[in-house]
């Protein structure tokens, strides 16, 4: 998608998630440059545990994965690849025979490519510039000749933002993506006490809530909408009854967004819903993908237990 587009899709979602009730904000949103810069800080505070917990269970597992995906895999991955679980990943397999990246950021997809091209000059490199939260375009993923296996590699925990309808259409499509002699490599963040989640999504140093404010500034340079930023604060809450920690921009005082000239009010304690974060245990993520028509052969776990990877396939 192009600049344009981006800006275009930002203005036609905002717009729609301000006008309705509760309001809300997808949060694919909170990702533009200095959004991306700043979740990078927030994986380095002492509160967020989840990127820890990933690499850590990268590092005991991944050769098990590798014996799991065996030779002449083509690996499409949900993200630009950039980062050191996938050098990990591609580095332990037997003669992978391509991989993909998909990725909305042209820049971002771009950068890895190169990097890739370069440290794994063996491997074909295809990346795909796309919306991975919408359907692909299978021909898109086509090999000539065809890969042994497709394994879709989800790491992270992303399908955490999903709600679980959602989280099981999104898999469904995963499913079709991989096909019938593939498998889906996925991460999935567990349920842990809600103290330790909360301080995860709002950390003393406040980064999070700079992330978060970030939207608003977004709003700002790409929309030209007027926006008290300094009227919003960040709210983290938990959710016990979904098991989901929530991401809130809360008006402290009486204020207004206006966008394209249409005008929203807000109160004193109004908020806009701008993440999700779903936590499961083995069992309630089992029961979710079965609804999508998979199912989880195999559960990896971070040395601490804070962390999953489930090996899906599907459910013959």
């Amino acid at each position: 998608m192009s600049e344009a587009g981006q800006i275009e899709s930002l203005r036609e979602e905002v717009l729609a998630g301000l006008s309705r009730r509760p309001r809300a904000i997808h949060c694919k949103y909170l990702y533009d440059a200095r959004g991306s810069e700043l979740f990078e800080r927030i994986c380095r505070t002492p509160e967020y545990y989840v990127t820890r917990a990933d690499l850590a269970l990268h590092e005991s597992h991944t050769p098990e994965f590798s014996r799991m995906i065996g030779p002449q895999a083509h690996v499409i991955e949900l993200g630009s690849g950039a980062g050191i679980k996938t050098h990990r990943l591609l580095a332990s397999l037997e003669a992978p025979r391509a991989y993909t990246p998909i990725e909305i950021s042209a820049a971002a997809l771009a950068r890895s490519a190169r990097e890739l091209e370069s440290a794994f000059p063996e491997i074909e490199i295809r990346p795909l510039q796309a919306d991975y939260t919408r359907p692909i375009d299978s021909d898109a993923l086509t090999l000539d000749p065809p890969a042994r296996r497709r394994i879709v590699y989800f790491p992270g925990s992303t399908i955490s933002n999903f709600d679980h309808d959602e989280a099981r259409d999104f898999l469904a499509r995963l499913g079709r993506m991989a096909g019938a002699k593939g498998a889906i490599l996925i991460g999935v963040d567990l349920v842990k006490p809600v103290d330790r989640l909360l301080a995860a999504y709002d950390d003393a140093e406040g980064v999070t809530a700079a992330f978060n404010r970030n939207l608003l500034e977004r709003l700002l340079r790409e929309l030209g909408a007027e926006v008290e930023i300094d009227a919003f604060a960040h709210e983290a809450r938990y959710d016990e009854a979904l098991e989901r920690i929530e991401m809130h921009l809360v008006a402290r005082r009486p204020t207004r967004i206006v966008v394209d000239g249409e005008t929203f009010e807000f109160d004193n304690g109004d908020s806009i819903h701008t993440e999700s974060s779903h936590k499961y245990s083995v069992a309630s993520f089992n029961a979710l993908a079965e609804q999508a028509g998979l199912k989880s052969q195999k559960v990896w776990f971070d040395p601490d237990g804070l962390f999953s990877m489930h090996w899906l396939v599907a459910d013959a």
